[in-house]
């Protein structure tokens, strides 16, 4: 294929062209970075809301012109070459792994690495708050024929003593024995405010894993947020499992798909697979240029966001009716409480409409979830403490 040239690219890109070239988008989706400079003032958005930026569908597009005329994109031809193969070798590379694959979701990364991994075996441990045990549509059994074994119930993870209880349980109590195949851990954990497994728990649980022969998937949707919160490289984490999966639009700009990394022989068996089940698409080049350019410098933009975050919650929680806690094990999501007696709509109305801060609306209990991503960075704490107050007084008004 050749390169899309800069005149065909806009071209291809009109408004008129959005609906060929990307699906719809939420209607609450977020400007990009590059249209806001640290020394303006803090338009259009800061969010609290998500796990990354989001563009509404014009500005993907324009997005996609910008990367296009730095560095044009490449197409690839059902998901081999071009842009597509430079970001899965850029993963294999970071995780430090033989290889990566494309895959269309995060669904079916779980589902394919979990069952690939298991071979003829059928018992997959899962954490009972995971993804795969609660969203996937019990593909793992529908699917592929493989039975997922929950631990831990209405907790963010397991431990080993509770998976070698697990595992003893089960071969003590069954009659007809079939196989343990594969052990899965998501972190962080969606349903649960974007909890951590401790990293020395991982280590213990593979460690034990890899001397029983049994393999390890990582559910690694945000595993980047993971890493900025918690201190570890993406590599470090990703050393104790045999494969990992890493979504691409959660914090990297992308509309959509999902990058499993393993060793050669697991991924090579991919390609196939991801035929049998309906996922090969055409071409995939648009979210592989939107991914590769926000996944230069992540690392470090997440690191500084979660440094300029633990700085601005200090400061607010010495504001008179404010209240910030973090969370045990948590990651980029925080408990936001106001005084009893505070109008919380109003509250939430002034920080939009006067300082362009979004939030979230108070669950049952009055909190409300900070979600912290790199939006952050588009403006000073001082400017936000100020944004904060002057809304409180409002709401109290």
């Amino acid at each position: 294929m050749k390169e899309l040239k800069r005149r065909n690219f806009l071209k291809l890109s009109g408004l008129a062209m959005v609906p060929a070239l990307l699906p719809a988008f939420a209607v609450n989706a977020k400007p990009p970075e590059a249209s806001i400079k640290n020394d303006a003032p803090p338009s259009p958005l800061i969010s609290f809301t998500d796990d990354g930026i989001h563009y509404p569908p014009d500005e993907y597009v324009a997005k996609l012109q910008e990367i296009s005329k730095k560095d044009p994109i490449k197409a690839d031809v059902y998901g081999g070459g071009g842009t597509l193969a430079a970001l899965q070798k850029k993963f294999a590379e970071i995780t430090g792994k033989e290889a990566a694959v494309y895959m269309p979701t995060g669904t079916m990364a779980n589902q394919l690495a979990i069952s690939v991994l298991s071979g003829e075996n059928t018992k997959i441990f899962v954490q009972d708050t995971s993804h795969i045990y609660r969203d996937e549509a019990d593909a793992a059994q529908s699917v592929h024929n493989k039975r997922l074994m929950p631990l831990a119930p209405n907790e963010p993870y397991f431990t080993l003593d509770d998976l070698k209880a697990g595992i003893n349980y089960t071969n003590d109590g069954e009659v007809f024995k079939s196989g343990i195949g594969a052990v899965a851990i998501e972190n962080p954990v969606r349903r649960c405010d974007g909890r951590q497994v401790p990293l020395e728990e991982i280590k213990k649980i593979s460690e034990f894993c890899r001397s029983k022969g049994y393999k390890l998937h990582l559910d690694g949707a945000r595993l980047y947020l993971a890493s900025a919160f918690g201190g570890a490289s993406i590599a470090e984490y990703a050393a104790n499992f045999d494969t990992v999966y890493i979504s691409l639009y959660k914090y990297l700009g992308a509309d959509g798909g999902a990058i499993l990394c393993g060793e050669k022989a697991v991924i090579d068996k991919m390609e196939h697979l991801i035929k049998i089940y309906g996922g090969t698409i055409f071409s995939n080049w648009s979210k592989a240029a939107m991914a590769l350019y926000h996944l230069d410098g992540l690392e470090d933009r997440l690191k500084k966001t979660a440094t300029q975050a633990t700085d601005l919650f200090e400061k607010l929680n010495k504001v008179p009716g404010l209240s910030v806690t973090a969370l045990k094990c948590g990651s980029n999501i925080f408990d936001f409480k106001l005084t009893a007696g505070t109008d919380v709509k109003k509250f939430k109305k002034a920080l939009y409409e006067n300082h362009k801060v979004v939030i979230r609306g108070a669950g049952p209990d009055g909190v409300i979830k900070l979600q912290v991503n790199e939006t952050l960075l588009r403006t000073d704490n001082q400017f936000l403490v100020k944004a904060f107050s002057d809304s409180l007084s409002v709401a109290k008004a």
